[in-house]
């Protein structure tokens, strides 16, 4: 009888490994569903409890026929015509066996060692290479590894915050591929090989469209740019190309409008940054001022009137955007902190602490350093007799010192209180030939226009410019006129 039984469970284990998965969970769970019955119905007999399940498993895989090509394999419905199901302890066949079958599959699934996957992590404020590498599980000896040979890996000294990194690491923790996303069309990789880590630089070329925004002014240009849907960035921009004309701390009135023609950029549909100022008209007090962007032989862009004069002027008007002037240039003032009348030889910039401050001129640092009330200052000198200076600020631009050359419109350093001063701001001075002049009334000298020998250039390059500001104005309005009949 027991040769019986084993031989029964052998055949019972062969016919279980050629049964689908989902039907050995039914089966165990019939099995279990027996077994409740059996305890809750001591007395009744097993061939009756065996004929129940029978019908039930007959009933649940109908789909199981016997046929030619399965006659091999044994057929769990077959279990009513068999011996019947032994419940005392001489049974040698258990529900932990059906259940451990069919839990074997997924055991040896989950056994299997996973693929790695690429993980994609964001620069934090405060991150440094050696944080985000902890926060991938690696350290500082997998950073060594990269750097070791490879010069690109100097690159990742620069991590900004919201840039992205993509991490490729293996099963045992070792770093195999590092993708640093320095902007949207820029990136580098470093991929392992048997020496330690190869790299690749990838720029990416975006589609390049052109967009026109126009507003009229209430109370602000940057509220109004704002309103037209200007980017800030070329708010900025608009300001420091007409700023050569217009003072936008004092000139500009309610009822000044723009017009305003630039460069968007797309990458796959997708907006992923905006380009430069092609053309540009500012209306002030009147007064209407034209600009077009014109990069000539040299290499070298700027902004031009139409006709080919130059539209930046030597200096600019203002060292600070948007700031409010505090205290204006006057002889006879009286000192905020001193409590003395004492001249105010330049003007006062009245800005939050931190501000950019640009040169607003090209020329020479002949200092940088601490000046007395002045605190933090830069004095340039421009040729010609002319210098400016910049006092009070709360620190320098990244690499200007004495001796440096500056362009107009670099940052050379950013608003504070360094010095005699009651609150951050930047006290700015202009001399012409060693004598201070009011540096917001001042004449400034223009700068050289187009030559003649670039005219032709400079025409065929700056009229399409033009004509399209204006033809982006006029079907705009047109649009405008349009929607109001409609509505």
């Amino acid at each position: 009888m027991h040769l019986i039984i084993k031989s029964s469970k052998k055949v019972l284990c062969t016919a279980l490994e050629q049964i689908p998965r989902g039907h050995l969970i039914a089966a165990g769970s019939l099995v279990a569903s027996l077994m409740v019955i059996l305890a809750l119905n001591p007395n009744q007999a097993p061939e009756a409890n065996a004929e129940i399940l029978a019908q039930e498993l007959n009933q649940g895989w109908k789909t199981e026929e016997v046929t030619a090509e399965n006659a091999t394999a044994p057929n769990f419905l077959s279990v009513k015509n068999q011996s019947p199901l032994r419940t005392d302890s001489t049974t040698d066949f258990s529900f932990a066996d059906v259940n451990n079958l069919v839990n074997a599959d997924a055991i040896a699934q989950e056994a299997k060692p996973k693929t790695p996957a690429l993980q994609q992590l964001t620069i934090k404020s405060g991150d440094n290479l050696s944080s985000v590498f902890a926060r991938m599980g690696l350290n500082d000896r997998d950073i060594y590894e990269l750097f070791d040979g490879n010069k690109n890996a100097k690159d990742l000294r620069n991590i900004a915050p919201g840039q992205k990194m993509e991490f490729l690491v293996d099963n045992q923790g070792k770093l195999q591929e590092l993708k640093y996303f320095k902007n949207n069309l820029d990136s580098l990789k470093f991929t392992r090989n048997e020496t330690g880590f190869t790299s690749q630089q990838t720029s990416l070329k975006p589609d390049v469209k052109r967009s026109f925004r126009q507003g009229t002014i209430n109370s602000s240009l940057f509220l109004a740019g704002k309103q037209a849907g200007l980017p800030n960035t070329l708010t900025m921009e608009l300001a420091n190309i007409f700023g050569y004309d217009i003072d936008f701390a004092q000139d500009i009135q309610k009822g000044d409008s723009f017009k305003v023609m630039f460069e968007e950029q797309y990458l796959d549909s997708k907006k992923i940054g905006t380009g430069a100022i092609l053309s540009a008209e500012f209306t002030n007090a009147g007064k209407i001022y034209r600009a077009v962007r014109y990069t000539n032989k040299e290499g070298i862009t700027r902004y031009y009137a139409p006709d080919g004069k130059g539209l930046n002027k030597a200096f600019l008007r203002m060292p600070v955007d948007f700031a409010r002037i505090s205290s204006g240039f006057s002889l006879g003032r009286l000192h905020p902190v001193l409590n003395t009348i004492r001249a105010h030889k330049g003007t006062d910039y009245a800005a939050a602490t931190g501000t950019p401050i640009r040169a607003t001129g090209d020329g020479k640092v002949i200092f940088a350093g601490r000046k007395g009330g002045f605190g933090n200052c830069i004095v340039i000198q421009h040729g010609q007799g002319y210098e400016t200076l910049y006092g009070h600020m709360s620190k320098f631009g990244k690499g200007v010192s004495t001796g440096t050359r500056v362009s107009q419109g670099q940052v050379i350093g950013y608003v504070g209180m360094t010095g005699l001063a009651s609150g951050p701001h930047l006290h700015y001075e202009f001399h012409v030939n060693g004598q201070v002049r009011n540096p917001v009334t001042v004449d400034l000298p223009k700068s050289v226009g187009i030559a003649a020998n670039e005219k032709d250039r400079f025409n065929a390059a700056t009229q399409t410019l033009v004509a399209q500001l204006e033809d982006f104005k006029n079907s705009n309005l047109a649009m405008g006129e349009s929607n109001t009949k409609s509505n």
